[in-house]
């Protein structure tokens, strides 16, 4: 796969560490965990998203456009990391952002992504919950070129051909870093929403004919219709790269047990998976994705999904800053009072 010969402009800080969590694996009883540090990718504190605006922001430049225009949740990392791009390149960025959780916490409303994208002077538009966000970006866009603006759509998380490109290159990466530390992966796991991530990840792998199996741990939509929007992005970007037919149906794996009441609500399973890794690991996840992604992996270890001494990658998607919109949801898990007599 020839990666060059596709627009990119560098965003983020590439490779991100492969590195391993031995004080998780010991406290489950293994199988032997890594983590994929795509929180470290630098795009205003980073996150998967960083990959795919590498070639989605190279493509809006190479047509011309002054200005992108996303969509996402309340507190999307795809929308902070876009409008981060957007700044860094002097470009305009405007943001729809949709009430899909119905929540009226100040924090989640204000504060976490909300508050970054609004430092870096991203436009903000709030819609209800259940609107068609596509039309919406398109009629955003009638106005921006009125206006005489020349407008770039990127779709939610930045899950196209051209945005998927930046996860295969990812699990390119994956096993470059693998074989540079001997180690033999079984099993990459990661949360899958948009698509892109895993679409990317999957044509990556089965291009190269690694054999590593993918499991998306959903975090929005059931399992038969998750699979299909990812296998679909999948053959897309595999004809995209001129590899027509290299990924197998079955090999788009994806469990949707562990959404809980829906996308972006918080689950016990998400409080106590974000909890357990920044006290064993000192690894701040995310309450959307990669919270409910490794609450799915530790519930499929605490199962025997996994064999004792294989390999498994979980890949960090990013999105710490929005645990500062979730603060509610971890009150009990907090330490009971602050110690105070020592201020004089």
């Amino acid at each position: 796969m020839h990666l060059s010969k596709f627009p990119r402009i560098r965003l983020g800080h590439f490779d991100t560490p492969l590195e391993a969590m031995p004080r998780l694996s010991k406290l489950l009883g293994g199988p032997n965990l890594f983590i994929k540090r795509d929180d470290c990718t630098g795009l205003a504190s980073g996150g998967n998203k960083t990959r795919k605006l590498e070639f989605l922001i190279a493509d809006a430049l190479e047509k011309g456009a002054d200005t992108v225009i996303t969509q996402g949740a309340t507190q999307s990392n795809h929308a902070r990391q876009t409008a981060a791009a957007a700044a860094r390149l002097g470009m305009r960025c405007i943001l729809l952002l949709e009430d899909r959780t119905g929540s009226r916490d100040p924090s989640y409303l204000h504060s976490g992504n909300v508050f970054l994208e609004r430092l870096m002077g991203a436009p903000t538009r709030i819609y209800a919950g259940g609107t068609d966000m596509n039309d919406a970006m398109r009629v955003v866009a009638e106005e921006v070129r009125a206006g005489g603006g020349k407008p770039y759509i990127i779709p939610g998380g930045g899950s196209n051909a051209i945005g998927a490109l930046g996860y295969v290159n990812c699990a390119l990466e994956i096993l470059t870093q693998a074989n540079q530390q001997s180690l033999v992966v079984h099993h990459v796991v990661h949360a899958t929403g948009s698509a892109g991530t895993q679409a990317g990840l999957v044509t990556g792998f089965e291009g190269s004919r690694s054999g590593i199996d993918v499991l998306g741990i959903g975090v929005r939509a059931p399992r038969e219709a998750q699979e299909q929007s990812v296998f679909k992005l999948a053959c897309e970007t595999a004809e995209y790269l001129d590899m027509q037919g290299a990924v197998a149906r079955e090999r788009v794996v994806a469990n949707c047990d562990y959404v809980g009441d829906g996308y972006g609500i918080p689950s016990a399973g998400m409080v106590e998976a974000v909890t357990m890794l920044a006290r064993t690991e000192g690894i701040l996840l995310d309450p959307v994705y990669s919270g409910k992604g490794m609450a799915g992996l530790i519930d499929l270890i605490r199962k025997g999904h996994f064999k004792p001494d294989e390999n498994v990658v979980f890949v960090h998607t990013g999105g710490s800053a929005a645990l500062f919109g979730y603060m509610s949801a971890f009150h009990a898990q907090l330490p009971d009072e602050i110690d105070t007599r020592n201020i004089r």
